[in-house]
């Protein structure tokens, strides 16, 4: 039954091997060569331990192995994603003589991202590759007056609304940090990353709350930020 549950629900479902793009440009690859800085620990207070309580604590799903049989049915489904067998070489040790795949930055990740949002991973890297060849540097975007990034994205559907996110997320990053650049969240904890990612319209957890509803791993009535909270607690 679950099997058919995730067929019906596939276009939903396909979300689950978009995202996890920016994930491996945060933490599968390291930032490059140079000094490292030494991880920002915060001592943990009892209110902070607290502060993300199980929302839904009679809720049994999602379990281990309704996960693991979500994974598999994709799996079967799609077969396993092409760009993802690099980083699957690379987990496993490398393979011979193959080079090693180039590391993508933390922004590509992210921008790809918001291109992936309605619409086939074939289109939105058509999309992404016509963004990168019409604009060779993240500043020439933001400072573009006319509809160029609109008309580089235009196959990946959604042109106007996409163009925006990515030139505010684009200048939301230069004016905070000096210059358009994520490699810093590298450095970061996992929770301070979903911070400062939140901070971008189109990054957030409502993609995954449409999915989860539909195959009643969270309730009905459940909001986006409860969703969040339930799913990533251990079980």
């Amino acid at each position: 039954m679950l099997h058919k549950q995730v067929r019906k629900d596939v276009k939903l479902t396909q979300n689950f091997f978009r995202l996890p793009m920016l994930a491996t440009a945060l933490f599968v690859f390291p930032r490059c060569p140079g000094p490292r800085k030494p991880k920002r620990k915060a001592p943990a207070s009892p209110a902070a331990r607290e502060a993300s309580p199980e929302p839904y604590p009679t809720h049994a799903s999602p379990s281990p192995a309704q996960c693991l049989a979500v994974r598999d049915a994709l799996l079967g489904f799609h077969g396993f994603p092409e760009e993802f067998a690099p980083f699957r070489r690379l987990r496993l040790g490398g393979s011979g003589d193959s080079p090693p795949p180039l590391p993508p930055t933390v922004l590509d990740g992210l921008v790809t991202t918001l291109l992936s949002q309605n619409t086939t991973e074939a289109i939105s890297r058509r999309a992404f590759a016509s963004l990168k060849a019409a604009f060779p540097s993240w500043d020439q975007v933001v400072d573009e007056e006319g509809t160029r990034l609109e008309d580089a994205i235009r196959c990946g559907g959604l042109a106007a609304t996409k163009a925006a996110r990515i030139r505010a997320m684009l200048r939301g990053v230069r004016e905070r940090r000096g210059k358009i650049c994520l490699e810093y969240l590298r450095e970061l904890s996992v929770d301070e990353v979903k911070r400062e990612l939140s901070q971008f319209k189109g990054i957030g957890p409502k993609t995954v709350l449409r999915i989860t509803k539909a195959m009643g791993w969270v309730p009905v009535t459940a909001s986006r930020e409860k969703a969040y909270i339930h799913l990533n607690n251990g079980r």
